[in-house]
């Protein structure tokens, strides 16, 4: 894991996703295990706010969220465990894991997020403190 100390100035993100500031001040640290997140979803360097998550049960690290697997390869990402709530730059290393925001509370518009989740319905019984609908706007 980097610790380093760096600074550097950025754009805006695109948090259209947001469905309501609720909750946005209460993300939970995490860390993810990027040697489970596919290149392409951090093409760009940077692993987009919105990702859909879920947790590893042996590791305590999170990786994309993965509804339907079956118990021979489930690891833990098949039970939603909420969106990252900010982006945040991709391992200098490949498989290095970096630390996250979790939103795990809140309102998502689930058309505009970056990756679809593809079962929202087992989604929102997983967690359903964080409210998944379609919207086109706050």
């Amino acid at each position: 894991m980097d610790l380093s100390i760096t600074e550097e100035s950025i754009g805006s993100e695109d948090q259209s996703w947001l469905g309501s500031a609720h909750g946005t001040d209460t993300g939970r640290t995490i860390t993810l295990d990027t040697a489970l997140i596919p290149t392409e979803v951090y093409r760009t360097g940077w692993v987009p706010s919105g990702l859909p998550l879920g947790r590893v049960t042996d590791t305590g690290l999170y990786g994309p969220y993965t509804p339907g697997a079956d118990t021979e390869t489930s690891d833990g990402r098949e039970r939603f465990a909420g969106v990252l709530l900010t982006s945040i730059r991709g391992p200098k290393a490949p498989g290095n894991p970096i630390a996250g925001a979790l939103l795990e509370h809140g309102r998502v518009l689930t058309n505009r997020l970056p990756v679809p989740i593809p079962d929202p319905s087992a989604a929102q019984t997983d967690l359903p403190t964080l409210l998944l609908t379609e919207g086109s706007t706050l």
